[in-house]
């Protein structure tokens, strides 16, 4: 018989220390032969290339001196593999270098200024296209994959560009391209250019041209067909991220999905995609519905059908297809399934893990399997969430549960069914859980992610304390212990709900959370130096309402726990911030705690941090929530 103990005290199995060692998988890729496949695995605060053989076999590091992390924006598109050989962005110095596969040192083929990302490689394998930044100048820029030349820029004048892809003919290239005010989430345009290869020298464009997209239209992901004659693309043209293909002799478009369901998400990452074309020309795409994810092949005939090997898994990202067989590697996870690597043979209808990011020594039935859940808001419109109830093989509970909100960052963005370690830290030791999809997220199409337009501070706000309320009423949680914790964006709305809500929640975590929305404008870095513009309104015509929205000019209301912890090197949010928040809680004695973690920015990547800062939730928690 299961042993009853409090809600909140229960013995876990996963512990701060066991968080702490698991591994960050991302990027698969193959080779163009298909006989490797490769990936980065986070390790603490280094990013090392992994390579394995197409079928499985030996896997081995194949960057042990250099870091793989690119910088652009917030980072991603870290590498790329071609014609026997890898070409990764070094940590330390944004250079991208070329190593062979077979072994050797690395040799950098692009100077040491700025920083570069998402590196991909013509069809011949003789040059490299990138997304480069220098001094807040953005371009794609070209270089040879020997090293030999000075890099170009072939495309220039834009303020942001990603997601290069070449044609299969290598004449072409294309990328997406957009300008100040505007997110790419907002509006992008999709950019085709034509290329000329001068003797001697590196490719120039000759002409392009934009064909898709727009101000209010967002382009996510160009790609071809294998023949050349089609570029692939999503666009959320009718409302919701859907996948097009266009004739490039006649011009003529052709939507591909449909439905209310999402198959782009917002593009915070450089070396994001959601397809792959097959050799074939089929397509191998993610739908993304209320936080669940599906792998789906798109047939040339225009047959939309779900793949069986993927229906374990609810999140899936990042799939790469072989250029040698019909088979799709993705980062693939579920809410009870830590990240893994999958490969997805669609021929043998199998699916084969190739690396976990953690040992999944923890059973299944130990942990909380989210569901999704809506409520009616304070205006009595629907918001969305994902609900973990408490998990334990070992203890059942006694009295209600205390919830803990969790709020994800942004705020455009998503909160998905997928590994969430900070979920099953809480629901494992006997927390309901909360993930809130407050109006202003994504996955639920273009006009709900619109409704935080100007209202930040306002729709996520009241989503989160509805839907916890929600919870309290369908007798769920226990109303005196609810907790709100969200980190960046996140930690904007835990500060603004203790600031609107004093007593609602027993307590607040706020991680290196926006207080002041001015500085946030004036001193965040280029890629979100204009996203206020719609959150909350153009400068300085809306001055009141950043002032209003600022949780630093109205600290003095905030009279509950509250815990702060802080990166010490974050350029996205500045710890002056926090700074500022704690100096007004010390001074009227609120309960409080205050963490800076040395070398850490905009979230944690160290061993150390993670299981100091998990250590530290369960303590305070302990004190100002449970034992209150």
């Amino acid at each position: 018989m299961p042993e009853q103990r409090m809600y909140g005290l229960w013995d876990s199995p996963i512990t701060p220390a066991s968080l702490s060692v698991s591994l960050r998988l991302s990027e698969p890729c193959w080779d163009t032969d298909g006989r490797t496949l490769g990936w980065v695995e986070g390790r603490s605060d280094r990013g090392v290339l992994v390579v394995q053989d197409a079928d499985g076999g030996v896997t081995r590091d194949l960057t042990t001196d250099i870091s793989v992390r690119a910088f652009v924006g917030y980072g991603g598109g870290d590498f790329t593999l071609s014609h026997g050989a890898a070409y990764f962005v070094g940590q330390a110095d944004q250079r991208i270098y070329r190593q062979e596969l077979a072994g050797g040192q690395a040799k950098p083929i692009t100077p040491a200024f700025g920083a570069a990302s998402t590196p991909v490689v013509s069809p011949d394998g003789r040059w490299l296209a990138y997304v480069h930044t220098y001094e807040d100048v953005d371009a794609i820029a070209v270089v040879d994959t020997a090293g030999k030349h000075w890099p170009a820029r072939l495309g220039e004048g834009r303020d942001f560009y990603m997601q290069p892809a070449w044609h299969p003919s290598g004449a072409r290239l294309a990328w997406v391209e957009w300008d100040h005010p505007n997110m790419p989430w907002d509006g992008t345009e999709l950019k085709l250019a034509d290329l000329a290869f001068p003797e001697g020298g590196l490719p120039v464009m000759t002409r392009a041209a934009v064909i898709a997209g727009g101000k209010d239209v967002s382009i996510f992901q160009p790609g071809f067909s294998p023949d050349g004659a089609a570029a692939y693309y999503i666009s959320d043209a009718t409302g919701w991220g859907h996948l097009y293909r266009r004739d490039l002799a006649t011009g003529a478009v052709t939507r591909l999905t449909d439905g209310a369901a999402d198959y782009g998400e917002p593009a915070w990452n450089q070396g994001q995609h959601n397809f792959a074309v097959l050799p074939g020309g089929d397509i191998v795409t993610v739908r993304a519905d209320g936080g669940f994810d599906t792998l789906v092949r798109v047939r040339r005939d225009g047959r939309v059908e779900d793949i069986p090997a993927g229906a374990g898994y609810s999140n899936i990202a990042l799939p790469a297809a072989s250029p040698a067989a019909d088979r799709v590697a993705c980062v693939a996870s579920s809410g009870t399934i830590p990240g893994r690597v999958v490969v997805f043979d669609l021929g043998a209808g199998a699916a084969s893990v190739r690396r976990r990011s953690d040992g999944e020594t923890v059973p299944v039935a130990a942990l909380s399997n989210p569901r999704p859940v809506t409520w009616k808001s304070f205006d009595g419109q629907d918001a969305h969430g994902l609900y973990f109830p408490p998990a334990s093989e070992r203890f059942e509970g006694s009295g209600k549960p205390a919830l803990v909100v969790l709020v994800h960052g942004g705020p455009t963005s998503q909160a998905q069914a997928s590994w969430s370690p900070q979920a099953q830290f809480f629901a494992t030791r006997g927390y309901a859980v909360l993930s809130v999809n407050y109006r202003g997220s994504t996955g639920y199409g273009r006009d709900y992610m619109l409704k935080l337009r100007e209202s930040w501070g306002i729709y996520d706000v009241q989503d989160c304390k509805f839907g916890a309320q929600h919870l309290v009423d369908e007798g769920l949680v226990d109303g005196t212990k609810l907790v709100i914790m969200g980190g960046s964006a996140g930690g904007f709305t835990v500060l603004q709900s203790l600031v609107e809500l004093p007593g609602f929640y027993k307590a607040g975590l706020a991680l290196f959370g926006v207080a002041n929305q001015f500085t946030l404008a004036s001193d965040t870095h280029k890629f979100e130096q204009r996203y206020s513009d719609t959150l909350l309104g153009p400068l300085p015509e809306a001055a009141a309402v950043y002032r209003a929205r600022s949780p630093i000019f109205h600290a003095a209301r905030i009279v509950d726990p509250v815990a702060v912890f802080q990166g010490e090197i974050d350029r996205v949010v500045p710890r002056e911030q926090s700074d500022t928040i704690v100096a007004s809680l010390k001074a009227r004695g609120v309960p409080h705690e205050y963490h800076v973690y040395p070398g850490e920015g905009h979230g944690w990547r160290k061993t150390e941090t993670i299981e100091q800062f998990y250590t530290s939730v369960q303590r305070f928690l302990k004190q100002y929530v449970l034992f209150a």
